[in-house]
């Protein structure tokens, strides 16, 4: 059987008039940045931006004058890790088929640092060899994969996997729209005034310790829904929680 992949969001995080998870669920299917407008790293998902060029590189041109939904969809290798395989990129993680996986392409290190070329999976335990080997920081230890030909939840998704924070909530509830299991892994919490001011910066701690003294995901995404905080130290805190909250080592 092949590997599979994951793709990581946030769910509970604001999307136009609703959260992630319920804009996902009246989709139906999983919508590239370029589509959505927003992005959980990088906003250059535009015509000439940095995305669209490195796209193109990677790609041989096959998406530059293509409609936006039949881009790339952007996930990671998943190897064994309970929490999924790129946490920096959000709470949740819709775990893929394996079948999927056929119509998948993989590059290392991430698509930002311009790597070489991508490979299909039958390339990607060299990829997998030379991350592990690096000393990267753990949200830094993924190998990147990109989804060709859509994803649909119904048909393309064994498990959109949550934290527990979010059992029992409007969040589940709108998880088990996709037609998919819903299941949680371990969680993250962690107590703020323990974080490290050096690892993400001093602005990004000092919020997390104002939003909770013991700080899990829907605390920040109410935060993040609230509209009173710069999004890219919040994109930051979520680091911190990721980096520092595993409930369990993995």
């Amino acid at each position: 059987m092949l590997p599979s992949v994951a793709l990581h969001f946030h769910p509970d995080w604001p999307f136009q008039d609703r959260t992630v998870i319920e804009a996902m669920a009246d989709a139906g299917r999983y919508r590239s940045q370029f589509e959505t407008g927003t992005s959980n790293g990088g906003l250059t998902a535009q015509a000439g931006g940095d995305r669209w060029q490195w796209e193109s590189r990677l790609f041989g041109g096959r998406y530059d004058g293509g409609p936006k939904a039949e881009r790339p969809l952007y996930g990671a290798l998943r190897l064994d890790d309970p929490y999924g395989p790129a946490t920096r990129f959000g709470s949740a993680h819709l775990r893929l088929r394996p079948e999927v996986t056929a119509r998948t392409t993989f590059c290392y290190p991430d698509s930002v640092f311009e790597p070489d070329g991508v490979v299909e999976i039958v390339g990607a335990d060299a990829l997998v060899e030379r991350m592990l080997a690096d000393r990267f920081d753990l949200l830094d230890r993924y190998v990147e994969a990109h989804v060709h030909g859509g994803i649909r939840f119904a048909e393309d998704i064994d498990a959109i996997v949550l934290d527990p924070c979010f059992a029992g909530t409007s969040i589940e509830r709108a998880a088990a729209r996709l037609g998919c299991a819903v299941e949680f892994h371990p969680g993250f919490r962690v107590v703020t005034e323990l974080l490290d001011d050096d690892y993400r910066g001093v602005a990004p701690a000092e919020l997390a310790r104002s939003l909770a003294s013991d700080l899990a995901p829907d605390v920040i995404g109410e935060a993040a829904r609230s509209a009173r905080h710069d999004p890219q130290t919040l994109k930051r805190v979520w680091h911190l929680l990721a980096r520092f909250g595993r409930v369990i080592d993995a």
